[in-house]
């Protein structure tokens, strides 16, 4: 079994589209070449069309899906203000961490593992916050929280929301949602590398950008005059083209195929692995009504792997049939494995081949 044959269905890195890995051998271009700024502004319509926003500053923070965590929340609060965070996981603690970095008081609204985020208890942490900020799609559990309810009654505070796991595999509708700010990752649906984080911010954000925030690297004053046009580009930092290019093609795969198109694929794939997983045995962790079809959170019932333990079969998988899932996170770590379909993966094919892998290894 070679790296190339990998089917890699762990809450990381997706196979890649094949678009988006051809790209990276493309002739390597400046970061100031016309050629590269204009795949730029098109890489950020693209953006735009996935997210589903008009936002200008819309655009591929140069770093992985954490520096799109970090640039939404330093570069709008600071000491004074209030941040409410749900936390329903590994993610919405890292942004208790980031915000209460910042200096802002962070008051974190803590979910039991596996459930979504409840808005009324959102809503009831304080009366007027500067920022809610919300996992859309929880990475650790598989819980997809409802944003749209969270946008439509946020009043005058800023919402951010964490779609890494949820751009381009879900539906997702910035503008409609009354979105503030969103980061994602590449290595997800999107079906690109790790190494890029895309993110939007409104207008109504932009207005409220700290002048001096907590980052050089990830200040948006600075970035924004160089990634918006609108006359002379200010030079910020040297982007990472060939991972842009990467994007580029792999958004243009997306769209290629349709929006609607490839949403279907990784609902079919999702339901495809709660259907194999329930057949062996296993049971669901994410709340019924409330599971990603990206990546599936599976409970493994007590004695159900034998004499083996859970980090045994995964590695057993990857090792004898080349299959790469995640385990357990936290206080879940053990009991529950992560299984992603997306971007590319999020295929019937690679369901099967897990499914008859699994049934190998445990009968």
């Amino acid at each position: 079994m070679t790296l190339s044959d990998r089917i890699l269905m762990g809450p990381g890195p997706c196979n890649p589209y094949p678009e988006a890995v051809a790209a990276l051998s493309h002739p390597m271009l400046g970061h100031l070449d016309p050629e590269f700024i204009a795949l730029l502004d098109d890489t950020s319509d693209r953006l735009r069309t996935v997210f589903a926003t008009a936002n200008a500053l819309t655009f591929p923070v140069s770093a992985t899906g954490s520096a799109g965590m970090e640039a939404s929340i330093v570069n709008f609060v600071g000491p004074g203000d209030v941040v409410v965070v749900g936390v329903n996981g590994v993610f919405g603690g890292r942004i208790v961490d980031v915000v209460s970095r910042t200096g802002a008081e962070a008051i974190a609204v803590d979910h039991e593992w596996g459930q979504p985020i409840d808005v009324q208890r959102m809503l009831d942490a304080h009366p007027s916050p500067a920022m809610y900020a919300v996992v859309h799609a929880e990475t650790s559990t598989g819980a997809q929280s409802d944003v749209a309810a969270m946008g439509a009654n946020k009043g005058d505070a800023l919402l951010v929301a964490d779609c890494v796991t949820s751009l381009g595999g879900v539906e997702l509708r910035v503008d409609d949602w009354n979105i503030d700010i969103a980061y994602s990752g590449t290595q997800k649906c999107l079906g690109v590398a790790p190494g890029l984080a895309p993110l939007t911010v409104s207008d109504r954000a932009i207005e409220r950008l700290r002048p001096v925030p907590q980052s050089w690297y990830l200040d948006l004053n600075m970035i924004a005059k160089y990634v918006t046009g609108g006359g002379a580009r200010a030079y910020h930092h040297t982007a990472p083209t060939s991972m842009i290019m990467s994007l580029h093609a792999g958004l243009g795969a997306v769209l290629n195929e349709g929006l609607d198109a490839v949403r279907a694929r990784h609902q079919a794939a999702g339901d495809a692995v709660k259907a194999g997983m329930l057949g062996l045995g296993f049971e669901l962790f994410a709340a019924d009504g409330h599971r990603l079809a990206p990546l599936t959170s599976i409970v493994i019932p007590d004695g159900r792997l034998g004499s083996v333990n859970e980090s045994g079969v995964r590695a057993q998988l990857l090792q004898e049939y080349g299959i790469e899932i995640g385990g357990g996170l936290g206080p879940v770590a053990g009991r529950v494995w992560r299984i992603g379909t997306m971007g590319h993966t999020a295929r019937q094919r690679n369901v099967t081949s897990l499914i008859a892998a699994l049934t190998d290894i445990l009968d």
